[in-house]
């Protein structure tokens, strides 16, 4: 091994550690607040050794003793932008049971993924190459911070295709609850039926108002829950509309019934707009592509005339 790629696995090894000591130089500051707590907060009559803690990962000893590093981690990714309150937002439109320490631990594992590949990639290149240190560095941590954003990005991507399911499905829920209370069948009845007889993300949500109903939540306020928990308009005017129609007595029937009309026309609006979105961008390759080729094969021929003339 030549003592230019030595030099270089030595300088990147002590550049990971002095940011390390720098990194942790600056965690985890004792504020004022962490040291009164303890002589205000009632003390627990047992051991806090054998109280039950909630952990997120396989590992719970593990996660124990990485829990102060695992918290620093965590006051990073908030300074990053990706913040508790819009995770906690998206989470609970997902419609998903993972807690915000569950996804915290998924995004550093995600960041340490990144992190070993972008070591791989620069070891191999100063290995290779010899490219100089800095870059080296930086590279690895964009690719730390990508893994991190990587598992962000995911989580919004899996959010975006729910709510475009619920709304995609909106008009079929509300015709079949119309057709059901337009049966005799009761609010209740009817969105048994539906849940029980359809599936998807907005048969979830039924079913999970219903369950809010069933243990001693009022059902308008079950639906306005449900209409917070989604993030498309649609659905949000579906369930304040059936919720409002159950506090004042509006026949159900004909409210079920226009909201299904008012989905559809919205989700034809939306395919109108995507087509003409779709429509301009089929134009790019047309213009720039096809009719320089077209007008190239038009031409080619007056000139090979012209040249054999000359």
């Amino acid at each position: 091994m030549s003592p230019a790629v030595t030099g270089a696995g030595i300088g990147l090894v002590g550049g990971l550690g002095l940011c390390l000591v720098l990194w942790r130089l600056g965690a985890r500051r004792v504020t004022l607040l962490d040291r009164v707590a303890p002589y205000l907060r009632e003390r627990p009559r047992t051991s806090r050794l054998l109280a039950d803690r909630p952990t997120s990962t396989p590992f719970p000893t593990l996660e124990r003793l990485l829990a102060p590093g695992l918290r620093d981690a965590e006051r990073f990714l908030e300074r990053l932008g990706s913040t508790s309150t819009s995770i906690r937002r998206r989470l609970q439109l997902a419609g998903g049971a993972m807690t915000l320490d569950q996804f915290r631990m998924e995004q550093l594992l995600w960041a340490a993924i990144g992190l070993a590949g972008g070591l791989f990639l620069a070891v191999t290149l100063g290995m290779v190459r010899g490219a100089p240190l800095a870059p080296l560095l930086l590279g690895v941590a964009l690719c730390a911070v990508g893994g991190a954003a990587a598992r962000d990005q995911a989580l919004t991507r899996a959010v975006r295709r729910r709510q475009e399911r619920m709304r995609a499905e909106l008009p079929d829920v509300a015709e079949l609850l119309a057709l059901a209370v337009g049966a005799g069948e009761g609010p209740v009845g009817a969105l048994e039926r539906v849940a029980g007889t359809t599936r998807g993300a907005l048969a979830e949500e039924v079913r999970r108002t219903l369950a809010e109903a069933r243990s001693g939540v009022p059902l308008a306020v079950a639906l306005e829950r449900m209409a917070s928990r989604s993030d498309a308009p649609a659905v949000g005017r579906f369930a304040e509309g059936v919720a409002v129609a159950l506090e004042r007595g509006t026949p159900l029937g004909d409210v079920l019934r226009a909201q299904a009309q008012d989905a559809r026309e919205s989700a034809r609006r939306e395919l109108m707009e995507t087509g003409g979105k779709k429509e301009l961008a089929m134009m790019v390759p047309v213009v720039f592509l096809v009719l320089p080729v077209t007008v190239l094969f038009a031409i080619f021929p007056g000139l090979a005339v012209l040249q054999v003339g000359l």
